[in-house]
């Protein structure tokens, strides 16, 4: 099981510092505009229990969100 773990967690690290380097060339509204999706996405399938209706929709609001909060960068 600690091997299963593991490797679960170097999975999630890779993932994270492709999903960074891929901003590279990104705007600063774009930045908000992904990094509010993954939140909401994340806030949603956390509030409910992680059905996949919670978890888009968490996404969706949080792209908006983020790309509100870019404009004033």
């Amino acid at each position: 099981m600690k091997t299963m773990h593991r490797f679960a967690v170097s999975a999630v690290a890779v993932a994270v510092l492709l999903g960074v380097g891929g901003c590279s060339g990104m705007s600063a509204r774009d930045e908000s505009t992904a990094i509010g999706a993954g939140i909401g996405a994340v806030g949603g399938a956390v509030l409910t229990g992680g059905s996949t209706v919670g978890t888009v929709g968490g996404a969706a609001v949080g792209a908006v969100i983020g790309n509100q909060v870019g404009k004033n960068k």
